[in-house]
């Protein structure tokens, strides 16, 4: 949220706007959609167009991790969320990945909500930054995205 070097609130950037905007568009849209499956298809579709729209680095990405979710999580179902692709489970978002650009970033973000099953003892990661989807990193967000639903 934006504020001044004093500290005083300044109210929402466009960025933060934008995005509240694309998730009543996405709760509307949702509302809409007639069967499960139906919506399923659609909301798939949704996200698939999401990622065709980023900018190359982040698209690429994108693709990458949809993919690795799907493949290593099939119980999470893709959704747009505030925009984002994101990955859900009975409804709720258990992972996301926000582009670079989203938010004007100079890194991607591939996210867990407190539903992602993550836990290491009293502290651990629910937020990874995103600069290249190589194979180790495919591996490292296979395994997160396994150890989310478990």
């Amino acid at each position: 949220m934006g504020s001044t070097d004093s500290g005083a609130y300044e109210g929402f950037t466009a960025e933060e706007r934008a995005a509240m905007k694309d998730h009543a568009k996405e709760m509307k849209t949702a509302a809409r959609r007639g069967s499960r499956a139906d919506r399923a298809a659609e909301a798939e579709r949704d996200v698939l167009a999401k990622i065709a729209e980023m900018r190359d680095s982040d698209r690429i990405m994108a693709e990458r991790v949809h993919a690795v979710v799907a493949a290593n999580a099939p119980t999470l179902a893709p959704k747009l969320w505030y925009g984002m692709p994101a990955y859900a489970l009975d409804g709720k978002v258990v992972c996301f990945f926000q582009s670079a650009e989203k938010f004007k970033a100079r890194y991607a973000t591939l996210g867990f909500s407190d539903l992602a099953q993550l836990d290491e003892g009293p502290m651990w990661p629910a937020a990874f930054a995103l600069t290249e989807v190589t194979p180790e990193v495919e591996a490292r967000i296979a395994d997160l995205v396994k150890r989310s639903v478990s």
